[in-house]
């Protein structure tokens, strides 16, 4: 999730913990019984817009006409309010210089982020940007997004947490798996009719998520999306961020220094 030359091999042992022996079987289950395969959905570009080649993405989210972004690095995050039609930037608001920008979502008036190893997240006023406040959380912070009721955090651990989104304070978690094994490196999420979606850092997949058993119930194939043409040597980075807006069902994907973002539609195979 962060950048690329980090080694995503640290993140190992979460996938590990608590995972059943290979060999054992599921209660009830022979052993021999294969398990149910997973839909694949292919994207159909609706259209693309611009997008900030320098924006190294961490957190989108679509409100009110606009696109909302948070970028990561070091001295450089920040948090964006952004015109969909053109790129251009119309709000900004930078991070402190010593915190890593990450997951970004908007809750009754407030933008809440997350950063990557500072254990720490902070609230803006979603109109002015303005600071209101700092919270604390164990681990570290990669994606972040909402249901009606709570906030939704992934740590590039197979675990989803949810926090109160008045206390800021985690109530549980779900254990994300596909086929019985652990996924780990979620990234950016995204609430999408009573699913989460969620970025694989380093993958050109989506995983689709059933956010009551942790089982990914789709995947989202995005392999191909941004020609080559368009891939700026040293500098184009990895597949990162999703955008939904329930009232009119569009849905945008981009990714760290690219481009472009794509409204895109799915295609099952």
């Amino acid at each position: 999730m962060k950048v690329s030359s980090l080694i995503a091999a640290l993140l190992a042992a979460a996938s590990v913990a608590g995972a059943p022996p290979a060999h054992a079987a599921p209660a009830g289950a022979s052993g021999t019984d294969k398990p149910k395969a997973i839909p694949v959905y292919g994207v159909q570009v609706v259209h693309a817009y611009p997008h900030d080649i320098n924006a190294f993405t961490e957190g989108l989210f679509f409100l009110n006409g606009y696109l909302y972004e948070s970028t990561g690095l070091d001295g450089q995050s920040s948090v964006r309010k952004v015109k969909l039609e053109t790129g251009q930037v119309v709000q900004r608001a930078n991070l402190p210089p010593e915190m890593f920008g990450e997951g970004i979502a908007p809750w009754h008036g407030n933008l809440v982020g997350l950063t990557w190893k500072s254990h720490a997240g902070f609230v803006l006023d979603l109109d002015s940007f303005d600071t209101k406040g700092q919270f604390g959380y164990p681990g570290e912070g990669w994606g972040l997004t909402h249901n009606d009721v709570e906030l939704v955090m992934s740590d590039g651990t197979p675990d989803i947490r949810f926090l109160n989104p008045n206390t800021l304070i985690e109530t549980h978690r779900i254990h994300v798996t596909a086929q019985g094994k652990p996924v780990d490196q979620l990234n950016e999420l995204e609430w999408v009719d009573g699913e989460i979606y969620a970025n694989i850092w380093q993958a050109d997949r989506i995983a689709r998520i059933d956010p009551k058993t942790g089982e990914v119930v789709g995947w989202i194939d995005c392999k191909g999306l941004l020609p080559m043409k368009d891939f700026i040597p040293q500098h184009t980075d990895v597949l990162n961020g999703i955008a939904w807006d329930p009232a009119t069902k569009r849905l945008w994907i981009t990714g760290k220094f690219w481009p472009k973002v794509f409204e895109i539609k799915l295609v099952k195979r």
